[in-house]
């Protein structure tokens, strides 16, 4: 079967590239979207904080998340569920360790203010002695964002396939890619490397170019509470310990925050990892954790330079990586899209974006 591009990865990258690209060509015809595993999303892009934070990151990412905030808080198309929503982020610890996270546009807080908002920390004033406040931050609603671009992209025409895993590609004498494709075989044009952890994975079935990409664990777990936090209640970040905490339904989302490099796999909690985790969270705060929901452990995988990767291979033709989206994957992903769209369609990023970031998304000749 011939196609016009192969997206390889159903998790937030891939899709909304999927629904952009349809959108701005006006048809997903030609555009075919394959994922490994039987479900979209089935990895880091169901393991996500769900928090989109304006002050984390470095100033590329910066400059992607304020791009895409906006398309997510008021998408150009409607969508059934709020996609996206205030929601204030807090950093809270020592005077030390909170100027170490201050970054411009953040408020600070006093005790008085950090307490009205956070009740649970006024018991440990001595831990919780200084604060700030990014009033920009939204909360999103992964699950409903990941079925928006889905849906878009179906609609548009994009085939969109599961259970697909890509285990061979060859190069043609006309430029096109030829691919297994589970039972199928297909033939492409483009192919966009959208595979999160398993993008280097990916690159070397095409002769591309490694980008020393790093898969990092993150463990958290839902979980009730004898007295749930309000609805409004910001997302709070230890920034001594790194460890956090956000309201959710019935309970909190809490998360230990660490980076602790893996290979790419399907990820899970360490031995006792939630249990520790629980025992932070109350003797540091007031709140108790009365079960767990859930648990579970996402892999961020990051490039070299802690900035996503959106450009052409520089060592073979007609492949496009879009990958590296650590844990900035949802906040940046509108964004990016946009970017790797005008890549697929212009053969370069327009300057909507900065040159510095634009160029800081490339690829770079990382030597194996």
């Amino acid at each position: 079967m011939m196609v016009d591009t192969v997206i390889i990865g159903g998790g937030i990258a891939g899709l909304s590239l999927a629904s952009e690209s349809a959108d701005c060509r006006g048809s997903g015809e030609g555009i075919t979207l394959v994922e490994a595993e039987t479900a979209l999303a089935h990895h880091t892009s169901s393991r996500s904080a769900q928090q989109l934070i304006p002050s984390y990151g470095p100033e590329p990412v910066l400059e992607l998340t304020r791009l895409t905030i906006p398309a997510l808080v008021k998408p150009t198309r409607a969508a059934p569920v709020p996609l996206a929503w205030p929601s204030p982020f807090v950093v809270a610890g020592s005077p030390a360790d909170v100027a170490s996270m201050t970054v411009p546009g953040l408020r600070a807080l006093s005790s008085e203010e950090l307490f009205e908002y956070c009740p649970e920390l006024a018991g440990n004033p001595e831990r919780y002695s200084a604060a700030i406040i990014d009033d920009s931050a939204v909360r999103t609603n992964a699950t409903a964002l990941v079925e928006w671009h889905r849906q878009r992209a179906e609609q548009a025409g994009v085939r969109i396939l599961t259970g697909a895993k890509v285990t061979a590609a060859k190069p043609s004498d006309d430029g096109t890619w030829a691919l297994t494709v589970g039972d199928d075989q297909l033939i492409a044009h483009t192919v966009v490397n959208a595979a999160g952890a398993w993008a280097d994975h990916v690159a070397e079935l095409f002769g591309a170019v490694p980008q020393q990409l790093q898969p990092l664990r993150r463990t958290a777990a839902l979980v009730s509470l004898s007295e749930p936090l309000g609805a409004t209640h910001p997302m709070v970040d230890d920034a001594g310990s790194g460890w956090y905490y956000r309201p959710d339904e019935d309970g909190a989302m809490i998360s230990w925050g660490e980076a602790e490099p893996s290979p790419a796999c399907d990820a899970q909690p360490r031995p006792n990892a939630i249990d520790d985790l629980i025992a932070t969270v109350e003797r540091e705060t007031s709140l108790t954790v009365t079960g767990v929901r859930k648990a579970w452990t996402g892999l961020r995988t990051e490039a070299p330079s802690g900035v996503p990767i959106c450009g052409w291979d520089p060592q073979v033709s007609n492949f496009l990586w879009l990958a590296g989206q650590g844990g900035y994957g949802f906040q940046t992903s509108s964004a990016m899209a946009r970017a790797a769209t005008d890549l697929l369609v212009d053969g370069r990023i327009e300057d909507w974006l900065s040159a510095d970031t634009a160029a800081a998304l490339q690829p770079q000749p990382i030597s194996t």
